[in-house]
């Protein structure tokens, strides 16, 4: 092993992070290059990314690397969220800045898309969960709106994929990224052409796809010139931010699940190859690819998305609160005074999200939380209580027992939530690290360069490098008690 620096770009629906990694004989060790806002951008009501702008911090970022470091780094890798992408002309330019995953244009999509390809034969073709947001009803919905745009689309790039074009001029689709779209076959391992045709979508826009870990080229001469770096290699890594954060999970054996955990919480178990049959597609799982040849068996949950809203809507209305001090009122608050179904539909949009979340307790007969202590705490009970729910169907469709629940992400610093998730759950909880998704970004490049050997010896490194901290049951009987009445309103 060698102590040269590894930079790894995480791009999350909120912000963005860069990172220089080691990888020591010790260890990983990493130092913190930039973080930057990377919000989207209302239009005449559509919600778009600005690309342009997160190109400029992604810049940024190498820049503060060139001022601060002698030592030119191995490589540079990034990792973006799914479903989200850009469609470019036959001059390899932007048609138009890629629309967010919550702009209202998919509303109602899925069930127009069901009239013309059932439920059961997109599960049967991809192996992925529902979710209205998904590449498959963004293109569908483009299309309806403005069938000439696909038309005149030469190529189709996801999100990481893009910035890894505007640095390289290369273009290539990473393997985990192209699973999230619902558009391509994780068994054949290639795009799924017979939905393509039945959709009317362009099968020659799409490109490439390559594995994680791949190079993809290195930074143009104007990039590197802009930067002052040389010509440094771009590296796909796991591009998709949870197959990363799943990469840089410390877990040893077999029997573990876990949960990527922030605005959203991705919870369920690595496997050899995907699982499709009806139980699945029933309760609604997905096969996500993953690093070293392995898939993320998983559901996507709402997850500190909640949280976020109600401060936003608090800071709108002119009540600063850190998230500390929000978990500080939650701790003090009184326990189980109502719950909520986390995943309900009208959480998934912004908007008055303290009141959404008391209207759901007026409809279902609860009492609804008064204080703003009392409502985040509504809101980490109940996502504690839905992993349960989810860890149940996990074992059901594996067919195993899980003994250890991973939680890493932003998420791991909310130490009310990871307890309450063990309380909900009745098992041991490990959390940490935090910058999973960036750590794990940078052990797939260590991979390919040959810096450490496979995956399972980058795990140790992790093992080695951060303190875990490990969380044990309490109260189980109450947990249990309020589990049974978070069902029914699951349910609904």
């Amino acid at each position: 092993m060698s102590s040269k620096n590894i930079i790894s770009i995480d791009l999350g629906a909120n912000s963005g992070r860069a990172i220089v990694a080691r990888v020591t004989e010790a260890g990983i060790e990493i130092d913190e290059l930039h973080r930057f806002s990377n919000g989207p951008v209302t239009v005449h009501g559509r919600l778009y990314w600005d690309v342009l702008r997160t190109f400029e911090e992604i810049k940024e970022s190498l820049r503060k690397y060139a001022n601060s470091y002698e030592e030119e780094p191995l490589s540079l890798g990034l990792d973006s969220w799914g479903v989200d992408y850009g469609l470019f002309d036959k001059n390899g330019r932007l048609l138009r800045n890629p629309v967010h995953y919550r702009d209202a244009r998919t509303e109602g999509t899925m069930e127009e898309a069901f009239e013309v390809v059932s439920r059961e034969e997109i599960f049967a073709e991809t192996g992925i969960q529902f979710m209205e947001l998904n590449t498959l009803y963004q293109l569908f919905a483009q299309k309806n709106e403005n069938p000439e745009s696909l038309q005149s689309a030469e190529s189709f790039l996801m999100m990481s994929d893009i910035f890894n074009y505007f640095l390289t001029g290369e273009m290539a689709t990473e393997f985990s990224l192209a699973t999230t779209t619902q558009l391509y076959d994780p068994v054949k391992k290639e795009w799924a052409k017979k939905l393509y045709e039945e959709f009317g979508f362009p099968l020659d826009m799409m490109g490439e796809v390559v594995e994680p870990g791949t190079k993809i080229g290195n930074l143009t001469e104007e990039v590197a010139e802009d930067v002052g770096l040389g010509k440094l290699p771009v590296i796909a890594p796991a591009t998709h931010d949870t197959a990363s954060a799943v990469a840089a999970i410390p877990a040893e054996g077999d029997d573990w699940a876990f949960i990527s955990s922030g605005t959203w919480s991705l919870m369920g178990k690595e496997i050899d190859d995907p699982v499709i049959n009806d139980d699945v597609l029933e309760a609604n799982f997905t096969n996500e690819g993953g690093v070293a040849g392995t898939y993320r068996f998983l559901r996507n949950l709402t997850g500190l998305w909640l949280v976020q809203e109600c401060k936003r809507e608090w800071e709108k209305q002119g009540e600063e609160y850190s998230y500390g001090e929000l978990t500080d009122m939650a701790r003090e608050a009184e326990p189980f005074v109502s719950l909520v179904d986390t995943d309900y539909e009208d959480f998934q949009s912004p908007g008055d999200m303290p009141e959404k979340l008391r209207d759901f307790c007026r409809r279902t007969g609860q009492k609804p939380p008064e204080t703003k202590g009392q409502l985040i705490r509504v809101i980490l009970e109940s996502l504690a209580l839905n992993y349960n729910f989810i860890m149940e169907k996990l074992e059901s469709l594996l067919s195993e027992r899980i003994e250890t629940l991973h939680i890493v992400g932003g998420g791991v610093r909310n130490k009310l939530l990871s307890q309450f998730s063990a309380n909900a759950l009745n098992r041991k909880v490990v959390t940490r690290p935090a910058e999973a998704t960036a750590i794990g970004n940078a052990l797939v490049q260590a991979i390919e360069l040959g810096e450490i050997d496979s995956l399972a010896e980058g795990r140790n490194a992790v093992r080695n490098s951060v303190e875990l901290e490990t969380y044990r049951p309490e109260e189980p009987d109450v947990w249990a008690e309020a589990y049974e009445e978070f069902k029914e309103y699951k349910e609904l």
